[in-house]
């Protein structure tokens, strides 16, 4: 990856929608160069794939939690079984692996409390080999995840 990857990467992160020619005007390339060079970061699995970024509130999601997980053992099975079951639950929305206190932290999204008391319920009390759950509730997103600084 040269400056010109870091660059074409940072204009789609701020808008994956961008065309071809668009992207090109913006890094200096001609239109089927910067397709080359899109098309290689995808082929390498650089570029993942593409989204839309969802105003949560609009859509009804007022409750967004992080959950810090302690499991009973960090054997390589408890934690491989924690694992697979939350991969089960598309109410998890995020699962990090930690160093520090707890073993993981979840993110989840409920639309309000008593969706998290359902989410809590079908969902979070079932994952295997939880000694501890600790819930913290955002209050209000001060800076959210908008892609990588690459250092271009």
């Amino acid at each position: 990856m040269d400056r010109i990857d870091r660059r074409l990467l940072e204009v789609l992160q701020a808008d994956s929608q961008a065309s071809i020619s668009v992207l090109a005007e913006k890094i200096g390339l001609s239109p089927s160069a910067c397709h080359r060079r899109v098309k290689a970061l995808e082929d390498s699995g650089i570029i993942r794939g593409y989204g839309a970024r969802v105003d949560a509130a609009k859509v009804g999601i007022g409750l967004h939690v992080l959950i810090d997980i302690t499991l009973v053992s960090q054997s390589r099975e408890a934690m491989e079984r924690f694992e697979r079951a939350v991969g089960d639950f598309p109410d998890i929305l995020e699962c990090h692996l930690l160093s520090g206190t707890a073993d993981y932290r979840l993110r989840t999204a409920a639309r309000d409390m008593a969706d998290f008391d359902r989410l809590h319920r079908e969902c979070l009390a079932r994952l295997p080999g939880v000694s501890a759950m600790h819930s913290s509730f955002v209050i209000r997103t001060v800076k959210g995840w908008n892609g990588f600084v690459l250092g271009v």
